[in-house]
């Protein structure tokens, strides 16, 4: 139906500042391609600057090849490499403090406080800082992960594009969900697990408009991934037995959920563990002796592994460690055992006293020796089932990855990507299932949101589809309105409906036509008791409205008024050009919408 108003608000409708600055999508995505493609190019150069920092570091060697799937060589500096990370803590320390103080830590709530409370707004100078100082944190040996960086990275590049480009801040922030993704799937050769991770902890809401303009993104950095890094999954795996449909194989399951949920309290132990350590490092005062402190005390935990076991173990990502397990290497119980415990307290030491990277790598490495451990244990115990350590240890990754961030469709398909075992994906379901179950018990807030709620920043922690917003004006409407001519006193009509003392709507015309609208409730009555203000209801009558079909989505509503800044709605019935009097059915307020949400959402659990 065609809507209208009298006087002057007919065919008024204003377009608002940020709707004349949209782009179409097809520019969006063009954009998000560039966007992918320049992502994709950082992601190499942050793989290229950590291994010229690592063998500077670790080996003394200006180089830039280096395979974090390759256990470090020893360091010919001897005992004196326990002082590579804390050379390492002083230049970031400088970075972060100096230039961005953003690029401290592990990256994602930074990036999930900017879609959520600026409007998508990250500093350019971000992308550079974070490069710089999770470069040297890897490569100097802190215990952190590659993938928060380059998340950070990709997103800063997003909103800075959408900065440079005038956009509205919704179309700004598709762009830096899409960086997000891209620099993760760049990183992992995962484009799945980039696009659902975007999805999952990135995107506001899910649409045409902003997964395209992710996925195009994604997909662009994977090719570019692909271009310099090659094909291969991120761990190579040897092919795994396929679940049996019999006894044995419902015996498994079990089992995997029984891992699951020892994942889940592993997860809620190092979210905590984490933001203990930061307490605890908080406490000194000065950032340079806080952040030197904690990676010697890391740098003394890597050499004591070298100097007993024979591998530093704990140093920068870790996925040596990883695809020793999954290849079947290391499968001794203490060793798994010890393993996890070192990995959780270098990981929480070195980003609770400051550093800069990730703890997706970190998580995935605790997983593997938590699940790896867990298969070594059942068989030491004579448990009858063929159990494969390898194939518990991806399930631990993702159980892990899943339970400590929350996103359990990103944790299922960048493992399953990652190894390219499609057997494994059930049990993966499950256990990530059961992890996230059990983490959420323990505690409600996940690794990345947890940093947030301390400042008082909450996140959404689930994607609702908006159903209020389809319902029809005439399901949200109050039909309880009185229609009264402009001319009627307003002093009148108070003294009418005096003993009501209730809230009433009052639509106004004038010559039958829509006129104003008015809100009278039990205050302005006794605010006017016994007084005669001589006024007529057209006086009083407020011009701030809109009009809606019975007929219109909540939706329309919606931004019909927010775009005229209007008081109310007036909802109608038929189809004339000119609404009249006689057409009125009822009137839709923000409380009216504020309600409608709220009954929607008695659908969802808690």
């Amino acid at each position: 139906m065609n809507e209208k108003t009298t006087g002057n608000r007919e065919h008024s409708d204003a377009i608002s500042e940020d709707e004349s600055r949209s782009l179409s999508l097809l520019h969006l995505t063009l954009l998000a391609l560039a966007l992918g493609i320049v992502t994709g190019l950082g992601a190499v150069l942050f793989r290229d600057l950590i291994g010229l920092l690592h063998n500077l570091f670790f080996a003394g060697r200006f180089a830039l090849s280096y395979d974090a799937n390759d256990f470090t060589a020893p360091s010919p500096w001897g005992a004196f490499i326990i002082l590579a990370p804390v050379i390492g803590a002083v230049i970031v320390t400088f970075l972060v403090s100096n230039f961005a103080p953003e690029a401290k830590g592990h990256g994602v709530p930074e990036v999930m406080d900017a879609i959520y409370y600026r409007e998508g707004i990250i500093r350019p100078v971000v992308a550079l800082v974070k490069s710089l100082a999770s470069a040297f944190a890897i490569g100097s040996g802190s215990s952190v992960g590659r993938e928060g960086p380059i998340i950070q990275i990709g997103s800063a590049l997003g909103s800075t594009l959408g900065q440079i480009v005038a956009m509205p801040p919704g179309q700004r922030i598709a762009l830096v969900a899409a960086g997000a993704g891209a620099g993760i799937a760049a990183t992992f050769n995962t484009p799945i697990g980039g696009v659902m991770f975007a999805i999952e902890l990135m995107l506001p809401e899910v649409s045409v408009s902003t997964f395209l303009p992710v996925a195009v993104a994604t997909g662009a950095a994977t090719f570019v991934g692909r271009w310099f890094f090659g094909q291969q999954p991120a761990f190579l795996v040897p092919q795994m037995a396929p679940l049996t449909a019999d006894a044995s194989a419902v015996a498994l399951l079990v089992l995997y959920a029984v891992l699951g949920a020892l994942t889940g309290v592993a997860a809620a132990a190092f979210i905590r563990t984490l933001h203990l350590a930061e307490d605890i490092f908080d406490k000194i005062p000065w950032r340079y002796p806080r952040h030197m402190l904690g990676m010697l005390l890391v740098g003394v935990l890597m050499y004591v592994l070298y100097r007993t076991l024979g591998q530093y173990y704990v140093d920068g990502v870790g996925y040596a460690t990883i695809e020793s397990i999954l290849v079947g290497h290391t499968s001794t119980v203490w060793l798994l055992a010890l393993l996890f415990v070192c990995k959780a307290l270098a990981t929480s030491t070195s980003l609770g006293s400051g550093s800069s990277g990730g703890i997706f790598s970190p998580s995935l490495f605790m997983g593997a020796t938590l699940g790896g451990g867990f298969a070594a244990l059942l068989a030491a115990a004579g448990v009858p089932l063929p159990l494969s350590i390898p194939a518990f240890a991806m399930v631990g990754m993702g159980a892990m990855v899943g339970g400590g961030t929350g996103a359990v469709m990103t944790a299922i398909t960048m493992t399953f990507e990652m190894t390219r075992d499609y057997d494994i994906v059930m049990p993966m379901i499950l256990a990530v299932a059961t992890s996230v179950g059990v983490r959420r018990l323990l505690s409600r807030e996940n690794i990345y949101t947890i940093k947030l709620a301390r400042r008082g920043r909450a996140v959404p922690k689930a994607l609702h589809a908006n159903m209020f917003l389809v319902r029809h004006a005439r399901e949200v409407m109050d039909s309880d309105v009185l229609v009264l001519p402009a001319e009627q006193s307003f002093d009148a009509f108070l003294r009418e409906h005096e003993a009501e003392g209730r809230l009433r709507h009052v639509v106004v015309t004038k010559s039958g036509r829509l006129f104003g609208v008015i809100r009278v409730n039990t205050g302005l009555r006794r605010g006017l008791e016994g007084a005669h203000t001589g006024v007529s209801l057209g006086d009083v009558a407020n011009r701030d409205y809109t009009i809606a079909g019975e007929d219109a989505i909540a939706f329309d509503v919606i931004g019909r008024m927010w775009r005229r800044k209007a008081f109310m709605a007036i909802v109608v019935r038929g189809g004339r050009g000119v609404p009249r009097g006689d057409d009125v059915v009822g009137i839709i307020t923000k409380e009216h919408v504020a309600d409608s949400v709220a009954n929607s959402l008695k659908i969802y659990p808690n």
